[in-house]
Order: structure tokens, then C-alpha cells, then sequence
């Protein structure tokens, strides 16, 4: 029996890569700001509509990235409803979570907790865009801006998210992409920093090539976390299909609300008609008491069936023991991701595929 995935790479053609690859090979340019790293930044750049990006290596170093070269210190308010590499960003830059709790109904940070978490020592506020969906960022800064402190956006989850038909990765400060193979978009591994200004981008390149300044200069501390010429090979030939795949996650997004929006008990992904959304992920959450099993319950009967759901975000960044010194009463974080699971979404999957996952669901109801 054909297993189920709960996300599928995309990968391009291969004989449209060959083509990249043999140019890599003839350049001898592997890494360091290569011919196909400077080429996949303009393209994100002209695709995401953003003025400046800098790729790195991933995700979670593009976060450390971000906060160091903002120097950030003290204290940094997120959410505890999140991929651990949010909140491990900051230990890793001996900065101290200080977690709030979420909205019910968009499962972002809620702004209406922000304020009273700020103290003496809050140097910024780093939220995330929760499954792409975007935070209330209007309100969030107007808080950063009362306090005169940055905001960061984690938009690992954000690729191509528009709101109003404007890209939510020009709020903040700064906004941190993530192109990891599960991503609607990867570049197998990589991420990549959004920012406003040609300085900061120079800054952030800097610093993810060890400080260098030029041959013989350092002025600033900085690590590696260089994005090479095969990923970046890969993110190009890549770029050209993502419109279709996105499609076809829409596709299956809308199959999913046609045949589950009347099973009392499940709560379908709220998307406001203003967004234009990367379909990444589909969430839906799970009322024991009235849908008649709990979700646990439900994605074992799943994953008996070969069908690879996920519990996503379970346990909370809180629960792990590493953050318990850090942990705060967050009602409806613990509630949601107690209740959470997300259904496969992709582009490879059939109509035979979502048909055995809506049956398994609908045969659960209510027994």
C-alpha cells in the first residue's frame, strides 16, 4: 500500500537542471556568492516582490543571523506556538524567549498580550506568520514603534503570501524565509533574509561570510551560513514551477473545504478573502466532544491507513523540557495544539488520495 505524505518536495524536471549544472561545473564556482546565487536572488526578489534578499544556508541560521546583526540583547517577546527553531534562534544568541500566548482563530501571536510582556530588557518582538497566515502586523507595530523596538517576522511558513495584494514579507524590520525541502518552495536546504535597505543586505551578506569585509578586513563578528551554487541551481529551475504547484495545493485545499465543512466538530482553515495564501499547510482542528474522537485518535487511524498526517505544533516550544525554566500560561496555544492536525497537502497528490483521507475522517465521526 502506497504511503500517503503529508508534503512532497518540488522538484523540477531533471533535464532542466542539467543544463544549470553543467554551467556550474564548467564555472568551477561552487560557493561564495557564485553566478547562480546572485542570479536567484534577483529572481526572488523580482518574484516575491521585495526589494532586497540574502540567502543563506537555512532557515534557522538566517534567524541567529538577523538577530545578531541587529544586536539585539535581553529579552525578545514570540510565540510558543511555532517550530522550535523560532525560539532556539534566540538561545542560541543568549537572548531570553518571553512567550505570549496566540489568537484563536488565526493561531498567530495575539497583540493584545504583547504589551504587557514588555520590560526594561525587551529588545525586540519576533512573531510568526502561522501557516502563512499573516499576523495582525498593523498592530503589532504600533506596539514596536510605542517602544521604539524592532520587529522580526519568521515568515518560514510565508512564501509568496500576499495581503491586499501586497507581499507580507516587506512588514518588520526584517522577515526570515525558510526553504527547506518540506516547504512549498525549497531550495532542498536554504532561507533567506527579506530587508528594506541596501546597507542591512550588505550587512546580512557580511555576516554570513564570516564578517569579511573584503580580503584582509573583518570589522564584524559573522559565521558561515552561504547558500552554494547547486541549491541555488535547484531554487532557480524550481522558481519556474511553483505557480503550478501552488495551484495545485489550492486544488486540494478547496477539495478538503468541500467535502469537510459541515462535519461538526472540525474547524477548517479561516483565510480571509483579501489574502493570497501558498496553501503550505492545512490545518484543521479537532473538537472531541463534538466531532466524537480526539485528534490523536484520529491521526493514529490515519497513519494505520499509511496516511502521514501531522500534529503541527505538538507539544509547544513551552513543553520541551529545554524551555521549562521559560514557561507561562498559554491557554489557547495549549488548547490548539492539543487539537491541531494538519492533512496532507501537495501537488502529487490524486483524487484517490483525498478521497480514502476525507473517508477515514468522515467514517470517524461521531463513533
Amino acid at each position: 500500500m502506497n504511503t500517503i505524505t503529508v508534503t512532497s518536495p518540488l522538484f523540477p524536471p531533471l533535464e532542466t537542471l542539467e543544463p544549470y549544472l553543467k554551467d556550474i561545473w564548467d564555472k568551477k564556482w561552487l560557493t561564495n556568492n557564485g553566478h547562480y546565487h546572485q542570479c536567484l536572488e534577483n529572481a526572488l526578489c523580482e518574484y516575491l516582490n521585495v526589494p532586497y534578499i540574502s540567502l543563506y544556508s537555512n532557515g534557522t541560521l538566517a534567524l541567529i543571523a538577523a538577530i545578531n546583526v541587529l544586536e539585539l540583547k535581553g529579552e525578545v517577546i514570540t510565540t510558543p506556538y511555532s517550530f522550535v527553531a523560532t525560539s532556539h534562534a534566540l538561545l542560541h544568541s543568549n537572548i531570553t524567549p518571553v512567550f505570549v500566548d496566540i489568537e484563536p482563530n488565526t493561531y498567530n501571536i495575539d497583540p493584545s498580550k504583547i504589551e504587557a510582556a514588555i520590560t526594561k530588557k525587551t529588545s525586540a518582538i519576533l512573531p510568526v506568520h502561522v501557516y502563512g497566515r499573516p499576523c495582525n502586523h498593523k498592530e503589532i507595530q504600533k506596539i514596536a514603534d510605542k517602544y521604539n523596538i524592532p520587529v522580526i517576522y519568521d515568515a518560514a511558513h510565508a512564501f509568496a503570501v500576499k495581503e491586499n495584494n501586497q507581499s507580507i514579507l516587506n512588514e518588520g524590520k526584517l522577515s526570515i524565509l525558510s526553504f527547506h525541502a518540506t516547504k512549498t518552495y525549497s531550495t532542498i536546504e536554504g532561507g533567506a533574509i527579506i530587508c528594506h535597505t541596501k546597507e542591512m543586505k550588505e550587512k546580512l551578506d557580511r555576516y554570513k561570510n564570516f564578517g569579511y569585509t573584503n580580503e584582509t578586513e573583518i570589522n564584524e563578528l559573522g559565521f558561515n551560513a552561504k547558500l552554494n551554487e547547486v541549491q541555488a541551481a535547484f531554487g532557480l529551475a524550481t522558481l519556474n514551477y511553483i505557480d503550478e504547484a501552488i495551484d495545485k495545493r489550492k486544488e486540494v485545499s478547496d477539495f478538503y473545504y468541500t467535502h469537510l465543512n459541515n462535519i461538526s466538530g472540525i474547524t477548517l482553515p479561516n483565510i480571509p478573502e483579501n489574502l493570497i495564501w501558498n496553501y503550505s499547510y492545512y490545518p484543521i482542528i479537532i473538537d472531541q466532544n463534538v466531532y466524537g474522537k480526539s485528534r490523536d485518535e484520529l491521526y493514529l487511524k490515519l497513519k494505520e491507513n499509511n496516511i502521514i498526517s501531522r500534529r503541527y505544533f505538538y507539544p509547544l516550544i513551552t513543553d520541551f523540557n529545554i524551555y521549562s525554566q521559560y514557561k507561562v500560561e498559554t491557554p489557547i496555544a495549549k488548547k490548539i495544539s492539543e487539537s491541531v492536525i494538519c492533512l496532507p497537502i501537495h501537488h502529487l497528490l490524486s483524487d484517490n488520495d483525498l478521497n480514502k483521507i476525507i473517508s477515514i475522517i468522515k467514517n470517524n465521526e461521531n463513533k
